[in-house]
């Protein structure tokens, strides 16, 4: 006998439907066939309300049979019930409207248009995962308030209001209303703008109001699902989509939000409460797969947490089905994927339980049957040879999902046996700064102690205070648990409680960082070393408070900076945020910021714990900003009026850092455009182009700036045009023609770079010589390899270098780093003047290798004494270390001469050998 036919539901089914049941044709119930199986039931005499609900029965039948019988995958049985309820609402609508339409005209829009009833699927229906005996959470919509045309006799107007409110009745009397044939589905609209006590049936502009004034946090967990599923002609016109722009900013903030940490805390421990109470004195209830320690709803509020969190700053988090949200959680970094795919598992396996316990009697339950060949049948559907080795598994995969769950929370230890205890809401117990001024060194108690009376601290909601006290206690307790300083004078760790206290202050009334370093005491841990490492990583939080949460994240340390991953994470929220309606210039600018501050940090914090060198730094800054430019240009192009071309023939030259890969934190991008586009139009449109890609990168917005960049390098400088064509370019820098670059333009060409273009392309070497790239590293070439009067060059540059030298005193018994004789100008002036000299014999000088490897090229060519060039390289590689350390802790860039004598004299001997001084 097959396995479906234990069911009594089935066998039920199969006595009434006999004759109905070949209305359905083999295989899965799709859509289709379900109107198919409608439309005969109708032309046989059955009303729209018994139609649906025989189609309901056959479908269920079906289901039956392929879960327990060929074991079909879990989203064949989801897919058909979610189909099932969308098409009995649709047909609802349709009938509900008809007879409305006929007695009181269509509800009309103040520009005359029919006015839309939207029905909003929440919870499994949203995100398309009902199970079969479910009930659904409906919010019912309408867009715009009006009144109805009336009947041909001009009578019968209703407002709009009061007409939806009649369609909900009618449509609930169609899909839930229990009759002779049962019911569709049960119809819960609990979840609607003020619960029960709220109109059926509410206007947009009622949401809004409802979700910006009164929206609690637990709602934005049940909006997250939310979704239009009827009627379709909703759907199909695109008008549903007006639903968007309200729900999407009620549930996905614009920050990092932990605080609904502790409101799904309240909320998960409300679940359990009532849990436990229902199966007081009744043991045979406390086996829910659903509601229990470890079930369904655990794995459901842990994507959704991570989702709610984190989806208004990464749109590519927002989805609805809970196992695609599993694995957009592990491609986002936010859970290994392993874990992702064990939970998973636990997912599919416990929703069949659910499935098989329902096809018993089809009644709405989640607890396992307490009869012995009940759950032996529930046990063989499965294929398990006997019970235990069932309850085996459920234990297992229940046990790994209760163990995540915990993780993320923080648990619950006050929850022992199904009852919780402690403060309502699980609030931090009152504790006065005052009292733990005693356990806290001096200096830092001194700061708390002005916390106490401070203003800004009386004023924060108790809750916030609450959190505060226990941030405070938690960094007293970290600086009695670290050393207090080393011989090597890193600053010891009471200073980065006080830059924690001054970098907290400004941001106590938004909660989100509180609750963040609350709910992940490792952030809070990682980011006091942080601090204590060095002063610039804490006036970098102070500019870029968000960028804190990225010490959450596992691999912070670990790792470089990979540039296809960042620009494919970017390209992937671009696109989120289109298909959302939300891709607005302003709505990039700010993810552009906050993608690019994010990796800034992760390099400082690699930075300043060790795990780079200078010359990684360096690397990876540079490399970092190639990506932002590229994504930067390609992201503008599209919003450029008059455009006249897919893509722009365009590019971008870096000079100085950018050019020789030096970047440091906060340096500036030297950049000249050209374009090389025949159009007669070329000029205007990449003008246009041009001014609108720098206020890209140079704004001010509420995320901070980008860059600041410097075009002074064009042709003719700050007078020159923005944006020049190729040819132009060639001829200045090649002197055909009156307008010719200086020498100190040749300088700059030594270190210049072709950073993006070919259709913004990423920089890779060019084959095609009539590439912008080829062209532009052709004109490179020829200028650093022209004919040049090496006395005149020699003179010129070093003409220069004084007058540096004279717009930088030092004073005197000091040495600056950059710009003292022995300083790292000195080595880059030497340089210029051998590849300017020296490259067109010596073609191993011509690459833009950066200075320390052109200086051992220079040796080993002869150019240089034995032990001049790689010498002079470890002295440039050393005063680079030691400023990039003054300047990340806000020392002085200028230390007294007996500390860098070494390589003071190997960078004279350069310049000496290069400039016979």
């Amino acid at each position: 006998m097959p396995s479906s036919a234990y069911s009594r539901f089935v066998q039920r089914l199969r006595r009434r439907y006999a004759q109905e049941l070949s209305l359905l044709p083999a295989g899965a119930p799709l859509r289709e066939h379900m109107r198919g199986a409608y439309a005969a039931l109708r032309e046989s005499g059955h009303g729209a309300g018994d139609a649906l609900r025989i189609v309901r029965q056959l479908v269920m039948e079906r289901l039956v049979m392929l879960d327990c019988d060929e074991r079909c995958e879990l989203g064949v049985v989801t897919r058909a019930v979610t189909h099932l309820a969308e098409f009995a609402l649709d047909v609802a609508c349709t009938e509900a409207f008809a007879e409305l339409d006929a007695v009181h005209g269509a509800p009309l829009t103040p520009e005359g248009e029919r006015a839309q009833l939207w029905v909003v699927g929440m919870g499994k229906l949203g995100a398309r995962e009902l199970n079969v005996s479910s009930d659904i959470d409906l919010i019912y919509i309408y867009d715009q308030d009006g009144d109805t045309a009336g009947n041909a006799d001009g009578r019968g107007r209703l407002s709009n209001q009061e007409y939806f409110a009649r369609a909900v009745k009618r449509i609930y009397a169609l899909v839930g209303e229990t009759t002779e044939h049962g019911f569709v589905f049960r119809v819960d609209l609990a979840l609607r703008p003020n619960g029960n006590s709220g109109p059926s049936v509410v206007s947009l502009g009622a949401l809004e109001d409802y979700l910006q004034v009164q929206g609690r946090e637990w709602e934005r967990f049940a909006w997250l699902k939310s979704r239009v599923v009827a009627p379709r002609t909703s759907i199909a016109s695109g008008s549903a989509q007006g639903l968007r722009g309200v729900v999407l900013p009620f549930v996905f903030r614009k920050y990092l939000d932990y605080n609904v940490f502790e409101s799904l805390r309240v909320l998960h421990r409300q679940i359990r409460e009532q849990a436990a109470r229902r199966s007081a004195g009744r043991p045979e209830r406390a086996n829910d797969v659903k509601l229990s320690r470890g079930g369904i709803r655990e794995i459901e509020f842990i994507v959704q947490l991570l989702q709610v969190v984190r989806g208004g700053q990464f749109p590519e988090l927002r989805t609805r089905p809970t196992l695609e949200g599993l694995q957009r959680v592990a491609r986002a970094g936010l859970m290994p994927q392993e874990t992702a795919d064990a939970l998973a598992r636990a997912y599919v396996f416990l929703r069949q339980v659910e499935h098989r316990v329902q096809y018993l009697d089809d009644q709405q339950t989640h607890m396992l049957p307490v009869a012995d060949d009940d759950l032996l049948w529930v046990a063989g559907t499965l294929g398990f040879p006997d019970c235990c080795a069932f309850l085996a598994e459920l234990d297992t995969h229940r046990e790994l999902v209760a163990e995540e769950f915990d993780r993320l929370l923080g648990g619950d230890k006050r929850c022992t046996g199904g009852q919780c205890k402690g403060p309502k809401g699980g609030a931090t117990p009152a504790i006065d700064l005052n009292e733990l001024l005693a356990e806290l060194p001096p200096r830092f108690a001194e700061r708390m102690q002005a916390w106490c009376e401070h203003p800004r601290i009386l004023a924060l909601r108790d809750e916030t205070r609450a959190r505060l006290r226990q941030l405070v206690r938690r960094t007293g307790q970290w600086l009695r648990q670290t050393d207090e300083g080393d011989e090597s004078g890193e600053p010891r760790p009471v200073e980065a409680a006080l830059r924690w206290a001054d970098w907290i202050e400004p941001l106590l009334r938004r909660e989100s960082y509180l609750a963040l370093l609350v709910e992940r005491p490792m952030v809070q841990d990682r980011l006091l070393r942080l601090l204590a490492s060095a002063k610039w990583p804490a006036r970098y939080l102070m500019q870029h408070p968000g960028v804190i949460d990225e010490l959450a994240g596992p691999q912070m340390l670990a790792g470089r900076f990979d540039a296809a991953e960042f620009e494919q994470e970017l390209e992937a929220r671009h696109a989120s945020l289109s298909r959302t309606g939300e891709a607005d210039e302003e709505s990039l600018m700010s993810l552009l910021r906050r993608a690019h501050h994010a990796e800034v940090f992760r390099t400082l914090a690699r930075d300043v714990d060790g795990h780079l060198s200078v010359e990684q730094v360096a690397d990876d800054l540079s490399a970092l900003a190639d990506t932002v430019l590229r994504i930067t240009a390609r992201w503008c192009w599209p919003l450029v009026r008059n455009r006249h071309r897919e893509t722009p023939q365009f590019a971008v030259i870096g000079y100085g850092k950018l050019g020789g890969k030096e970047l440091g934190y906060g340096s500036d991008l030297d950049i000249v455009f050209v374009y090389e586009d025949d159009d007669e139009r070329a000029g205007d449109v990449y003008a246009a182009y041009v001014r609108r890609l720098i206020n890209w990168l140079t704004v001010k917005t509420r995320e901070g700036d980008l860059f600041e960049i410097d075009t002074a390098l064009r042709p003719n400088g700050n007078s020159g045009l923005l944006c020049t064509s190729f040819d132009a370019f060639e001829k200045y820098q090649l002197g055909r023609g009156s307008n010719t670059a200086w020498t100190w333009e040749h300088q700059a060409m030594t270190r210049a770079r072709f950073v993006l273009g070919d259709d913004l392309a990423p920089a890779t070497p060019a084959t095609d010589a009539s590439s912008l790239r080829a062209r532009f590293d052709a004109v490179r070439e020829a200028v650093i390899t022209a004919p040049r009067d090496c006395a005149a060059l020699r003179e010129e540059i070093i003409a220069m270098r004084e007058k540096m030298r004279s717009a930088h005193p030092v004073k005197p018994g000091l040495f600056d780093f950059k710009h003292s004789p022995g300083g790292m100008i000195d080595a880059e002036f030497a340089v210029q003047y051998l590849v300017l000299s020296a490259s067109a014999e010596h073609p191993e000088l011509r690459p833009n290798l950066g200075n320390i490897t052109l200086m051992q090229r220079a040796e080993d060519a002869g150019l240089l004494p034995a032990g001049v060039g790689r010498q002079a390289g470890a002295a440039y590689r050393e005063l680079r270390r030691m400023q990039h350390r003054a300047r990340l802790d806000e020392a002085p860039t200028q230390l007294p001469l007996e500390r860098v004598s070494k390589q003071r004299e190997a960078m004279q001997a350069l310049w000496n050998a290069v400039f016979n001084d």
